[in-house]
C-alpha cells in the first residue's frame, strides 16, 4: 500500500511531472525505527551462509552435469533450468560478500571463489569495491555510481538491450580474462584500460574504475589468476577435443542464462527515475524495491535476500537471511502513512511494464 504522505507528494507536483527523487526529504521516523527495531538482527549466521550456498553450489552443479548427460531434450531442458536457479542462487552470494564483515564468516570468499567465482568467470573482485560505491550516501544514482542508469528516463530500446547484453556477458567474460588479461601485462597502457574500464560488473559506462591497494590488490591477483587460467584450459579443451563441445555449448548456455536472469532482476532492483542528483536516504530507498512475502517467486528470481532491495538500502548491514525478519517488524511498527510501505510491490510483471512504460515515456519526451 502506497504511503499517504507519498500520495500527496506526487498530487502536489505540477500535473504530468512526477516530483523529482532529489526533491524528497528523509522520513527521520523511519530512518529510527530501521535501526532501532533491527540492531539484534546484524550477525551473520556461520551456519545458514554455508549450507544455503553450499547446496546451491552442488544443485547447480549436479544440474549441469544432468544436463550435459540428459538422454533427451526434454530432461536436458529441465536439468539446464534447475542448475540455472541454484547456479544463479549459488552466484547472487558475490553480494553478500561485499556486505559481511571481514573475518566474520572465515574461508567463505575464498570458498566461493573457487566453486562459483572463478569457474563462472565471475570472481568477487569484479564486485568488490564497486558495489560499495553504489551504497555511499552520495553517489547513489550520481554519475559516480557504477550499477546506476536511469533507465526510466532514457530510450525504449534500452531495457531491451540492457537485458540482451547479459546473455553474451560469458563470451565477453571468456574474452576478458583469456586473452586481455595476459595481453595487458604485456602492455602496461592496456593494462591500464583493461583496469579502469574491464574489471568490474558495472552498467554504467562512464564509470572507471581505481587501482586495488593493500590486501584487496592481492585478492584481486590470485583471482584474476585463476579465472585467466579457467578461461585458457576452456577454450583449449574446446579446441582441443578434451571436452565435446555440445557439454561446452551447455555449460555456457546455462552460465548465460544465469546472467540474463539477474539482469532481468536488476532492472526490478530499482526505479531508475534519478536523473544525477544527490538523494536523502528516504529518496533512495523509495527508488528502491521490495517485493516481499506472501508470493513465493520472488525467491527464485530475486534469491539470497534480493527481494528485499529498499531494504537493504536501508539496512545494507543485515545479513540477507535476517531482511525477512526486520521487514516483518517494521511493516507491522510503521503506520500506514510512513514512507516504508511505497517501496513494497508485488510482482516482477508489473515492474518490468511499468519500466518500459516509464521508458517509452521518456523516450517520446526527448
Amino acid at each position: 500500500m502506497l504511503a499517504m504522505n507519498t500520495l500527496v507528494d506526487r498530487l502536489s507536483a505540477p500535473s504530468g511531472v512526477a516530483m523529482p527523487k532529489s526533491a524528497i526529504a528523509d522520513d527521520m521516523a523511519m530512518i529510527r525505527a530501521a535501526s532501532e527495531l533491527t540492531r539484534d538482527l546484524t550477525a551473520p549466521s556461520a551456519r545458514i551462509y554455508w549450507t544455503d550456498f553450499l547446496a546451491s553450489t552442488f544443485i547447480g552443479y549436479a544440474g549441469c552435469a544432468a544436463a550435459i548427460f540428459a538422454p533427451s531434450a526434454a530432461w536436458m531442458l529441465a536439468a539446464a533450468f534447475v542448475a540455472v536457479l541454484a547456479l544463479y542462487r549459488a552466484g547472487s552470494f558475490i553480494h553478500e560478500l561485499t556486505h559481511i564483515r571481514k573475518n566474520a564468516l572465515p574461508g567463505f570468499r575464498l570458498t566461493w571463489n573457487i566453486l562459483v567465482g572463478v569457474p563462472m568467470l565471475i570472481p568477487s573482485f569484479l564486485y568488490e569495491g564497486i558495489h560499495s560505491l553504489h551504497h555511499n550516501r552520495t553517489k547513489y544514482g550520481t554519475a559516480d555510481d557504477p550499477e546506476y542508469l536511469p533507465l526510466a528516463l532514457m530510450k525504449p530500446w534500452t531495457v531491451p538491450l540492457f537485458v540482451v547484453a547479459a546473455a553474451f556477458a560469458p563470451l565477453a567474460l571468456l574474452f576478458r580474462f583469456a586473452v586481455l588479461t595476459p595481453l595487458s601485462f604485456a602492455i602496461p597502457p592496456l593494462r591500464r584500460i583493461v583496469m579502469e574500464r574491464y574489471s568490474g560488473l558495472i552498467i554504467n559506462p562512464m564509470f572507471r574504475r581505481r587501482p586495488p591497494e593493500g590486501e584487496f590488490r592481492r585478492q584481486w591477483a590470485w583471482q584474476e589468476g585463476g579465472a585467466w587460467a579457467w578461461s585458457t584450459l576452456l577454450i583449449v579443451a574446446g579446441v582441443l577435443g578434451w571436452v565435446p563441445l555440445r557439454a561446452l555449448l551447455i555449460f555456457g548456455a546455462i552460465a548465460s542464462a544465469t546472467l540474463v536472469l539477474n539482469q532481468i532482476r536488476t532492472l526490478v532492483a530499482h526505479l531508475w527515475e534519478n536523473d544525477g542528483d544527490v538523494l536523502t536516504v528516504t529518496a533512495q530507498f523509495l527508488d528502491s524495491v521490495n517485493v516481499p512475502p506472501p508470493g513465493v517467486l520472488p525467491e527464485l528470481w530475486a534469491p539470497v535476500g534480493l527481494r528485499y532491495h529498499a531494504l537493504h538500502h536501508l539496512l545494507p548491514g543485515v545479513p540477507y537471511h535476517a531482511l525477512g525478519e526486520a521487514h516483518r517488524r517494521l511493516k507491522d511498527a510503521l503506520p500506514t502513512d510512513s514512507q516504508y510501505h511505497a517501496a513494497n510491490y508485488r510482482s516482477l510483471p508489473k515492474l518490468v511494464i511499468n519500466l518500459v512504460a516509464g521508458a517509452a515515456r521518456g523516450g517520446a519526451a526527448t
